[in-house]
């Protein structure tokens, strides 16, 4: 291994808010855009992790159909009873708590579908895709870097710490310590942006925040080594928000029942949908084409963007919202969330692109967030 690598991933850090204004570029010096892909960090940060597309490693959105396996599927029993009993602020927090601690489903499970619908889904990420084996069937950096008995340190919210304790307790480590890489993850940033994308100063503000504590970090690395790296990137960009739009309630005044006649899972900005009467397809599908603000994305679209699955596990039908647009409400997003910015839009969306910055240039070609895990195996040698 050539020096002492340091990888950090700055969740929703896009190109456009550093385009005119470079993120930390005296040891930065290489800065350029990275391609995003279509979806949320949920299989954006896996296919940096792993170099490999969402129809590769299996993970895209959180929540895809799997009846067979579904963690609750011992609740079809509870299917006569009347959805409010379950579907209130106290039924999901208590389910919620039984997949987090009972069903292994990971910290990050919530219950974000009707829970009268839970029994036929199930949740992709329940395993810590930043440890050993997180990601079932692939060899992440995390494992190339374990078989190779490269010594290294990962930090993030999952050891419940905060962006400031992470980069705190980095700069400490790799001060005193003998690892040759350390990967951060740094998560507060999205959260910040979602309310304040519209808050230039705010952005501003924060922004010159992360420069500080990450220069302390790269301070700290380089009088250990001289010769260190600093790698800096992203999985997406923030959108400003401009239109809220309530394709769920579109969508059950089309008079259909679920789970009998069809599923749906509605996100931010894309809605998913299964069908089991030809007649809702049918009707459903027309009532959505006649929307302005979104479109169904085609198969071929999905092969594109890596995300084409044959059994339809995460979708037989896909509505994208246009950039800008939001799912007014859905299980990802409560009764009166305004964010002033989202993500999860097409690629080709600017406001969505990510960011790649280096302390020097990169050996491989980097496009895409898939290219990132290139950059990370230059470390390993």
């Amino acid at each position: 291994m050539n020096g002492l690598h340091i990888f950090v991933l700055i969740d929703a850090l896009g190109w456009e808010l550093i385009r005119e204004r470079p993120f930390l570029p005296k040891s930065l010096s290489y800065q350029q855009p990275l391609r995003t892909m279509l979806g949320y960090s949920s299989g954006i940060i896996p296919t940096i992790l792993t170099g490999r597309d969402p129809v590769e490693n299996g993970m895209w959105n959180l929540v895809y159909l799997d009846p067979k396996n579904s963690p609750f599927r011992s609740l079809r029993k509870l299917g006569t009873l009347p959805g409010r009993l379950l579907d209130n602020r106290i039924g999901r927090r208590v389910l919620t708590e039984i997949g987090r601690r009972v069903l292994g489903m990971g910290s990050n499970f919530d219950v974000c579908v009707p829970p009268q619908t839970l029994p036929w889904f199930h949740w992709a990420e329940s395993r810590d895709i930043y440890a050993l084996g997180g990601v079932p069937g692939q060899r992440s950096i995390f494992d190339q870097l374990h078989e190779r008995r490269i010594a290294h340190k990962v930090y993030t919210y999952k050891d419940s710490l905060s962006d400031r304790e992470i980069l705190e307790r980095a700069t400490r480590d790799i001060a005193n310590g003998r690892e040759e890489v350390y990967f951060l993850y740094l998560s507060e940033f999205d959260g910040f942006l979602h309310l304040h994308r519209g808050d230039p100063e705010k952005i501003v503000e924060k922004l010159a925040w992360y420069e500080e504590a990450l220069g302390r970090v790269f301070e700290a690395a380089k009088k250990r080594d001289t010769a260190a790296h600093l790698r800096v990137f992203s999985d997406h960009g923030m959108t400003p928000v401009r239109r809220h739009c309530d394709v769920a309630a579109i969508v059950a005044g089309c008079g259909f029942e679920t789970p009998r006649d069809y599923l749906a899972v509605y996100d931010s900005t894309m809605a998913r949908f299964w069908f089991f009467s030809e007649e809702a397809r049918e009707a459903i599908l027309a009532r959505l084409q006649q929307l302005d603000y979104g479109r169904l994305l085609t198969d071929e679209e999905l092969i594109e963007f890596g995300v084409f699955f044959p059994d339809r596990r995460y979708g037989e039908l896909v509505m994208l919202l246009d950039p800008g647009c939001i799912i007014a409400e859905s299980g990802f997003n409560g009764k009166g969330w305004k964010p002033a910015g989202m993500h999860g839009y097409h690629p080709n969306d600017l406001n969505s692109t990510a960011v790649f910055l280096s302390s020097e240039p990169p050996k491989n070609t980097v496009v895409s967030v898939r290219d990132v895990f290139g950059c990370m195996q230059e470390a390993l040698g």
